[in-house]
């Protein structure tokens, strides 16, 4: 299993970014959850299959039509303890 953090910078707030990350991770079987962070930016874990994986952070480099990514910041991780992907409280 692959697991990611990540942290996605930009225009990715008030624009529907992690209901549509969800959809996507759990169209691609990734677990793990995605929140907004205090400084603007949304964090998320992901988890799963190296492709599923990379397919989802291929996808959140564009976002949801409304979205204006300007980079992504991956790091290793430990896998969630908690099966699916969920909406977190914001942090």
């Amino acid at each position: 299993m692959n697991a990611k953090r990540v942290v996605v910078r930009g225009a990715v707030q008030g624009v529907g970014y992690r209901a549509w990350m969800k959809r996507q991770a759990e169209r691609l079987g990734v677990s793990g959850w995605v929140r907004n962070r205090a400084d603007g930016s949304v964090e998320a874990l992901v988890a799963g299959d190296a492709a599923a994986v990379e397919e989802l952070l291929r996808l959140c480099r564009r976002g949801p039509a409304l979205a204006q990514v300007s980079s992504i910041e991956e790091d290793l991780a430990d896998a969630p303890s908690e099966p699916g992907f969920r909406q977190a409280a914001s942090d």
